[in-house]
């Protein structure tokens, strides 16, 4: 096979392989971020200080359009 031919093939499964790399690099990092933002709404919701019952009302008023003024 030519020797230019064999290079690109080389170089061709070098960056198959950091595809593949970054393609799991970013599936942890959207994980993460995920994670964070979960975190993040659950501390929010804490400190309203509010009863499960009442946030879910206060959930379904929001989703039904209320608070629209």
């Amino acid at each position: 096979m030519n020797t230019k031919l064999q290079r690109v093939h080389r170089e061709i499964d070098k960056t198959k392989d950091k595809i593949t790399i970054l393609q799991g690099k970013m599936r942890e990092l959207e994980k993460e971020r995920i994670e964070l933002e979960n975190l993040e709404i659950v501390d929010t919701v804490r400190g309203l200080n509010i009863s499960l019952t009442d946030l879910g009302n206060l959930l379904k008023t929001k989703q039904n359009g209320g608070f629209n003024q």
